[in-house]
Protein backbone atom coordinates (compact mmCIF):
# COMPACT_ATOMS: atom_id res chain seq x y z
CA UNK A 1 0.00 0.00 0.00
CA UNK A 2 0.53 3.64 -0.26
CA UNK A 3 2.56 6.14 1.98
CA UNK A 4 0.96 9.20 0.35
CA UNK A 5 -2.52 9.32 -1.92
CA UNK A 6 -2.37 11.60 -4.07
CA UNK A 7 -6.18 12.83 -5.76
CA UNK A 8 -4.41 14.64 -8.69
CA UNK A 9 -4.83 16.58 -11.61
CA UNK A 10 -2.64 16.12 -14.67
CA UNK A 11 -1.93 18.00 -17.98
CA UNK A 12 0.95 18.62 -20.29
CA UNK A 13 2.42 21.95 -20.10
CA UNK A 14 2.88 23.83 -23.23
CA UNK A 15 5.66 26.25 -22.16
CA UNK A 16 7.03 30.08 -23.89
CA UNK A 17 9.65 31.41 -22.58
CA UNK A 18 8.58 35.02 -23.49
CA UNK A 19 10.05 38.99 -22.24
CA UNK A 20 7.60 40.09 -20.32
CA UNK A 21 3.80 39.59 -19.49
CA UNK A 22 1.54 40.19 -22.89
CA UNK A 23 -0.84 43.08 -23.03
CA UNK A 24 -4.44 42.49 -24.33
CA UNK A 25 -4.76 41.94 -28.01
CA UNK A 26 -0.63 41.83 -28.11
CA UNK A 27 1.46 38.97 -30.23
CA UNK A 28 4.76 38.77 -28.69
CA UNK A 29 7.54 36.39 -30.06
CA UNK A 30 8.48 33.83 -28.00
CA UNK A 31 12.24 32.63 -27.30
CA UNK A 32 11.20 29.04 -27.11
CA UNK A 33 8.62 26.34 -26.32
CA UNK A 34 8.44 23.17 -24.74
CA UNK A 35 5.89 20.48 -23.99
CA UNK A 36 6.23 18.64 -20.83
CA UNK A 37 4.91 16.99 -18.05
CA UNK A 38 2.70 19.24 -15.96
CA UNK A 39 -0.62 19.58 -13.12
CA UNK A 40 -0.65 20.79 -9.53
CA UNK A 41 -1.29 16.78 -8.33
CA UNK A 42 0.72 14.81 -11.17
CA UNK A 43 4.13 17.47 -9.74
CA UNK A 44 2.89 17.35 -6.36
CA UNK A 45 3.21 13.25 -6.51
CA UNK A 46 6.25 13.15 -8.01
CA UNK A 47 7.80 15.67 -5.83
CA UNK A 48 6.75 13.26 -2.65
CA UNK A 49 8.19 9.76 -4.96
CA UNK A 50 11.55 11.89 -5.41
CA UNK A 51 11.65 12.14 -1.56
CA UNK A 52 11.26 8.85 -0.80
CA UNK A 53 7.43 8.19 -0.17
CA UNK A 54 5.18 5.57 -1.84
CA UNK A 55 2.81 6.85 -3.78
CA UNK A 56 -0.19 6.02 -5.82
CA UNK A 57 -2.82 8.28 -7.77
CA UNK A 58 -6.37 8.80 -8.02
CA UNK A 59 -7.14 10.09 -11.61
CA UNK A 60 -8.49 10.29 -14.36
CA UNK A 61 -7.13 11.24 -17.86
CA UNK A 62 -7.31 11.65 -21.68
CA UNK A 63 -6.62 8.24 -24.02
CA UNK A 64 -4.48 10.44 -26.02
CA UNK A 65 -0.84 11.40 -26.44
CA UNK A 66 -0.55 13.26 -23.64
CA UNK A 67 -2.38 10.76 -21.18
CA UNK A 68 -0.09 8.24 -22.22
CA UNK A 69 2.73 10.86 -21.41
CA UNK A 70 1.45 10.96 -18.03
CA UNK A 71 1.20 6.95 -17.76
CA UNK A 72 4.95 7.03 -18.76
CA UNK A 73 5.53 9.41 -16.13
CA UNK A 74 4.17 7.68 -13.50
CA UNK A 75 5.68 4.73 -13.99
CA UNK A 76 9.26 5.94 -14.48
CA UNK A 77 8.64 7.41 -11.02
CA UNK A 78 7.52 4.44 -9.28
CA UNK A 79 3.95 5.78 -8.94
CA UNK A 80 0.79 3.36 -8.64
CA UNK A 81 -1.50 4.00 -11.13
CA UNK A 82 -3.98 1.63 -10.36
CA UNK A 83 -6.57 4.11 -9.81
CA UNK A 84 -5.73 6.37 -12.92
CA UNK A 85 -9.05 5.77 -15.22
CA UNK A 86 -7.88 6.77 -18.60
CA UNK A 87 -11.23 7.80 -20.57
CA UNK A 88 -11.67 6.75 -24.27
CA UNK A 89 -12.38 9.57 -26.72
CA UNK A 90 -12.08 12.19 -24.26
CA UNK A 91 -8.73 14.75 -23.97
CA UNK A 92 -6.34 15.33 -21.49
CA UNK A 93 -6.05 18.77 -19.59
CA UNK A 94 -3.37 21.26 -20.45
CA UNK A 95 -2.00 24.53 -18.93
CA UNK A 96 -0.32 27.33 -21.16
CA UNK A 97 2.62 28.99 -19.17
CA UNK A 98 4.06 31.84 -19.90
CA UNK A 99 7.02 32.12 -18.45
CA UNK A 100 8.69 35.93 -17.65
CA UNK A 101 12.51 36.73 -17.54
CA UNK A 102 12.30 37.58 -14.33
CA UNK A 103 11.44 33.75 -13.70
CA UNK A 104 7.89 34.68 -12.87
CA UNK A 105 5.17 32.72 -15.02
CA UNK A 106 1.17 32.93 -15.73
CA UNK A 107 -1.11 29.80 -16.45
CA UNK A 108 -4.02 28.89 -17.73
CA UNK A 109 -5.05 25.64 -17.61
CA UNK A 110 -8.14 23.51 -18.77
CA UNK A 111 -8.48 20.14 -16.80
CA UNK A 112 -9.80 18.15 -19.95
CA UNK A 113 -10.70 14.43 -19.04
CA UNK A 114 -9.89 15.61 -15.17
CA UNK A 115 -13.06 17.21 -14.87
CA UNK A 116 -15.01 14.27 -14.59
CA UNK A 117 -13.09 12.99 -11.65
CA UNK A 118 -15.94 12.39 -8.99
CA UNK A 119 -16.37 10.98 -5.77
CA UNK A 120 -17.67 6.97 -7.21
CA UNK A 121 -14.10 6.77 -8.74
CA UNK A 122 -12.71 7.83 -5.15
CA UNK A 123 -15.00 5.48 -3.55
CA UNK A 124 -13.78 2.53 -5.46
CA UNK A 125 -10.06 3.10 -3.64
CA UNK A 126 -11.15 3.02 -0.72
CA UNK A 127 -9.21 0.68 0.65
CA UNK A 128 -6.01 2.23 -0.87
CA UNK A 129 -7.20 5.32 1.13
CA UNK A 130 -7.60 3.43 4.06
CA UNK A 131 -3.87 2.03 4.39
CA UNK A 132 -1.81 5.05 4.01
CA UNK A 133 -0.69 7.80 5.98
CA UNK A 134 -1.29 11.53 3.52
CA UNK A 135 -3.77 11.93 1.00
CA UNK A 136 -3.76 14.98 -0.59
CA UNK A 137 -5.42 17.28 -3.06
CA UNK A 138 -5.37 20.52 -5.39
CA UNK A 139 -8.13 22.76 -6.70
CA UNK A 140 -7.38 21.18 -9.56
CA UNK A 141 -10.04 18.55 -9.30
CA UNK A 142 -13.79 18.32 -8.63
CA UNK A 143 -14.69 19.38 -5.16
CA UNK A 144 -16.77 16.21 -4.40
CA UNK A 145 -13.80 14.26 -5.56
CA UNK A 146 -11.43 15.86 -2.45
CA UNK A 147 -14.67 16.10 0.00
CA UNK A 148 -14.85 12.19 -0.53
CA UNK A 149 -11.16 11.33 -0.28
CA UNK A 150 -10.91 13.52 3.05
CA UNK A 151 -13.86 12.10 4.62
CA UNK A 152 -12.52 8.31 3.62
CA UNK A 153 -8.63 9.70 4.85
CA UNK A 154 -10.53 11.20 8.16
CA UNK A 155 -11.95 7.83 9.22
CA UNK A 156 -8.26 6.00 8.11
CA UNK A 157 -6.63 8.59 10.54
CA UNK A 158 -4.61 9.44 7.56
CA UNK A 159 -2.98 13.43 7.34
CA UNK A 160 -5.52 15.68 4.80
CA UNK A 161 -3.54 17.91 2.84
CA UNK A 162 -5.00 20.51 0.68
CA UNK A 163 -2.81 23.03 -1.70
CA UNK A 164 -6.05 25.38 -2.95
CA UNK A 165 -4.84 26.27 -6.15
CA UNK A 166 -6.16 27.40 -8.33
CA UNK A 167 -8.04 29.73 -5.58
CA UNK A 168 -11.84 28.91 -5.54
CA UNK A 169 -14.53 29.25 -2.72
CA UNK A 170 -14.64 25.93 -0.56
CA UNK A 171 -17.39 24.60 1.59
CA UNK A 172 -17.48 24.42 4.98
CA UNK A 173 -17.99 20.32 5.42
CA UNK A 174 -14.61 20.59 3.33
CA UNK A 175 -12.61 22.72 4.95
CA UNK A 176 -13.43 20.91 8.60
CA UNK A 177 -11.42 18.24 6.57
CA UNK A 178 -7.97 20.08 6.38
CA UNK A 179 -5.40 19.04 8.39
CA UNK A 180 -3.05 20.93 6.24
CA UNK A 181 -3.56 24.12 4.38
CA UNK A 182 -0.60 24.88 1.84
CA UNK A 183 -1.92 28.31 -0.25
CA UNK A 184 0.33 31.00 -1.34
CA UNK A 185 -0.56 34.45 -0.18
CA UNK A 186 -3.17 35.13 -2.39
CA UNK A 187 -5.12 32.24 -2.52
CA UNK A 188 -4.91 32.58 1.20
CA UNK A 189 -6.84 36.03 0.93
CA UNK A 190 -9.03 34.78 -1.54
CA UNK A 191 -10.13 32.09 -0.26
CA UNK A 192 -10.56 33.69 3.31
CA UNK A 193 -12.99 36.33 1.76
CA UNK A 194 -12.99 40.44 1.62
CA UNK A 195 -13.66 40.49 5.32
CA UNK A 196 -10.87 38.45 6.08
CA UNK A 197 -8.28 39.99 3.69
CA UNK A 198 -6.59 42.81 4.90
CA UNK A 199 -3.80 41.03 6.15
CA UNK A 200 -2.31 37.01 5.78
CA UNK A 201 -2.59 36.71 9.97
CA UNK A 202 -6.03 37.62 9.48
CA UNK A 203 -6.98 35.74 6.88
CA UNK A 204 -5.28 32.27 8.13
CA UNK A 205 -6.95 32.70 11.70
CA UNK A 206 -10.45 32.84 9.87
CA UNK A 207 -9.70 29.62 8.50
CA UNK A 208 -8.16 27.55 11.57
CA UNK A 209 -11.84 29.04 13.03
CA UNK A 210 -13.77 27.07 9.84
CA UNK A 211 -12.37 23.69 10.80
CA UNK A 212 -8.63 23.87 8.93
CA UNK A 213 -6.18 22.04 11.17
CA UNK A 214 -3.27 24.33 10.05
CA UNK A 215 -2.28 26.35 7.40
CA UNK A 216 1.05 26.57 6.08
CA UNK A 217 1.07 29.65 3.93
CA UNK A 218 4.47 29.95 1.06
CA UNK A 219 5.42 33.55 0.76
CA UNK A 220 8.01 32.87 -2.18
CA UNK A 221 11.25 34.36 -1.93
CA UNK A 222 10.19 35.38 2.26
CA UNK A 223 9.93 32.02 2.82
CA UNK A 224 6.44 30.23 4.63
CA UNK A 225 4.67 30.66 7.53
CA UNK A 226 2.39 28.06 9.88
CA UNK A 227 -0.58 29.02 11.60
CA UNK A 228 -2.06 26.46 14.24
CA UNK A 229 -5.09 27.42 16.79
CA UNK A 230 -3.57 28.41 19.86
CA UNK A 231 0.18 28.88 18.86
CA UNK A 232 2.04 31.55 18.15
CA UNK A 233 3.18 31.78 14.08
CA UNK A 234 5.75 30.03 13.03
CA UNK A 235 8.18 31.75 10.51
CA UNK A 236 10.90 30.24 7.99
CA UNK A 237 12.58 32.28 6.27
CA UNK A 238 13.41 31.45 2.73
CA UNK A 239 16.38 30.67 1.25
CA UNK A 240 18.89 32.87 -1.70
CA UNK A 241 18.83 30.61 -5.04
CA UNK A 242 19.25 31.85 -8.56
CA UNK A 243 15.77 31.55 -9.86
CA UNK A 244 15.53 29.98 -13.47
CA UNK A 245 11.68 30.14 -13.18
CA UNK A 246 8.85 29.34 -10.12
CA UNK A 247 6.99 26.73 -12.39
CA UNK A 248 6.11 24.10 -9.68
CA UNK A 249 7.47 25.35 -7.12
CA UNK A 250 4.63 24.83 -4.80
CA UNK A 251 3.61 21.70 -6.16
CA UNK A 252 7.25 20.41 -5.09
CA UNK A 253 6.54 22.28 -1.36
CA UNK A 254 3.23 20.37 -1.06
CA UNK A 255 4.69 17.08 -2.55
CA UNK A 256 7.62 17.20 0.02
CA UNK A 257 5.81 18.16 2.83
CA UNK A 258 3.22 15.10 2.28
CA UNK A 259 6.33 12.36 2.32
CA UNK A 260 8.07 14.08 5.18
CA UNK A 261 4.57 13.78 6.83
CA UNK A 262 3.93 10.42 6.04
CA UNK A 263 7.68 9.76 7.83
CA UNK A 264 6.26 10.86 10.79
CA UNK A 265 8.19 14.03 11.07
CA UNK A 266 6.51 16.70 13.00
CA UNK A 267 4.61 19.05 10.97
CA UNK A 268 7.56 22.26 11.74
CA UNK A 269 10.16 19.69 10.57
CA UNK A 270 8.26 18.92 7.76
CA UNK A 271 7.84 22.43 6.64
CA UNK A 272 11.65 23.05 7.11
CA UNK A 273 12.00 19.82 4.23
CA UNK A 274 9.22 21.57 2.26
CA UNK A 275 10.99 25.01 2.05
CA UNK A 276 13.86 23.19 1.44
CA UNK A 277 13.09 21.46 -1.66
CA UNK A 278 10.71 24.39 -3.04
CA UNK A 279 14.22 26.86 -2.94
CA UNK A 280 15.77 23.47 -5.10
CA UNK A 281 13.19 23.57 -7.65
CA UNK A 282 13.18 27.26 -8.56
CA UNK A 283 17.33 26.43 -9.61
CA UNK A 284 15.75 24.68 -12.39
CA UNK A 285 13.54 24.94 -15.86
CA UNK A 286 9.80 23.57 -15.63
CA UNK A 287 7.91 21.69 -12.93
CA UNK A 288 9.24 18.24 -12.71
CA UNK A 289 12.78 18.90 -13.67
CA UNK A 290 12.71 21.43 -11.02
CA UNK A 291 11.75 18.81 -8.50
CA UNK A 292 14.99 17.54 -6.55
CA UNK A 293 15.40 14.25 -5.02
CA UNK A 294 16.13 13.28 -1.37
CA UNK A 295 19.55 13.40 -0.97
CA UNK A 296 19.88 17.16 -2.44
CA UNK A 297 17.37 18.40 -0.20
CA UNK A 298 19.08 16.59 2.58
CA UNK A 299 22.14 18.60 1.70
CA UNK A 300 20.52 21.81 1.75
CA UNK A 301 19.16 21.50 5.06
CA UNK A 302 22.84 20.22 5.94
Amino acid sequence: MADVVCVASWNADLISQVARPIARGETLMARSFSISPGGKGSNAAVAAARQGASVALIARIGDDDFGRMGMDLWHAEGIATEHVEQAPGERSGVAQILVYDDGDNSIAVHPGAGAGLGAAQVQAAAALLANCRVVMASCEVPVEATLQAFQLARKANAITLLNPAPARALPDALLALVDVLTPNESELLQLAGPAHSGSVDDAAQHLLTQGVGAVLVTLGATGCRLYQTGQAPVALAGRSMTVRDTIGAGDTFTGALAAALARGQTLAIAMEWANAAAALSVTRHGAIDGIPAYGEVAALLR
